[in-house]
């Protein structure tokens, strides 16, 4: 996949991926990687970044394999950022089908 549409999506994804429960990091990497190629080299410096700008708040929790691991929890500054992301995604993303499928109608 193009590089620049996975830095474009890839905040979005990330902020997606913790809706749905609080993540620790590398399995915030294992999700995202579902859907673009990513590495922890990518991952951990955006994660330190949503949570500097206060869309994360971390914790630590116990792991029975290791350390304790730190989970990123979504506050409600990163949801309202993530509703605006991925309302901005969608219309985006509809313009580029669009004109896409017109260009197809030309050929």
């Amino acid at each position: 996949m193009n590089v620049q549409f996975k830095k474009g999506v890839l905040e979005l994804i990330v902020l997606m991926s913790v809706t749905k429960k609080d993540m620790y990091g590398y399995e915030l990497v294992s999700e995202v990687s579902k859907v673009i190629d990513v590495n922890e080299g990518t991952i951990y410096p955006l994660l330190k970044r949503l949570t500097n700008e206060h869309y994360f708040e971390t914790y630590l929790m116990e792991s029975t394999e290791g350390p304790p691991r730190k989970y990123y929890h979504l506050t409600s500054n990163g949801e309202q950022y993530k509703n605006i992301l991925r309302k901005e995604w969608e219309e985006f993303s509809s313009k580029v089908e669009e004109f896409i499928k017109e260009s197809d109608k030309d050929e």
